[in-house]
């Protein structure tokens, strides 16, 4: 069962505002149970919803490739890592290794990972919801409610409580 992205896309856009103005009350307000809350939120909304029934992450947008995982994806491939970085890598804005477009180049018809197990560290770590330190990351985080329904999901029940 996929899900529906086009709605996903008008409905996370249209709550944008609203979780705007949630993730300023977070950094305000500075709650000490922030970390828990996030990943409790994680937890059931994931026990309810599979990856693989929707991929927008790995369709359209690109994790940061640190070298690490050009490395052990050139190994993979059997490339040099200069070779891997021609083919599929360039630097962003920002000046890190991204991928050259998308949907991901590993991106399976299925929405499978075709390097699932070598895959980059910000993709094992994505969406970043069960992580230490939410506050740290509540800009990414408020940017991820864009791309990943679990996010928006995740952001709506840590923000019941902040709602006027």
């Amino acid at each position: 069962m996929s899900l529906d992205l086009e709605k996903f896309s008008k409905e996370s856009k249209s709550e944008f505002p609203a979780n705007k103005k949630i993730k300023e009350k977070l950094k305000a307000t500075r709650p000490k149970n922030l970390d828990a809350r996030f990943h409790q939120a994680h937890e059931e909304v994931f026990e309810k919803l599979d990856c693989l029934d929707c991929a927008n992450c790995c369709k359209t947008t690109s994790p940061i490739l640190i070298q690490t995982d050009i490395d052990r994806l050139s190994k993979v491939f059997r490339m040099r890592s200069s070779e891997f970085i021609d083919t599929y890598l360039f630097r962003d804005d920002e000046g890190d290794y991204v991928f050259k477009g998308a949907p991901c180049p590993f991106l399976g018809e299925d929405n499978g990972c075709l390097v699932y197990e070598d895959r980059p560290k910000a993709c094992r770590e994505y969406p970043h919801t069960d992580r230490k330190n939410m506050l740290g990351i509540l800009d990414l985080t408020l940017k991820n409610t864009l791309v990943c329904p679990a996010v928006l999901k995740i952001f709506y029940e840590i923000g019941k409580d902040y709602k006027k």
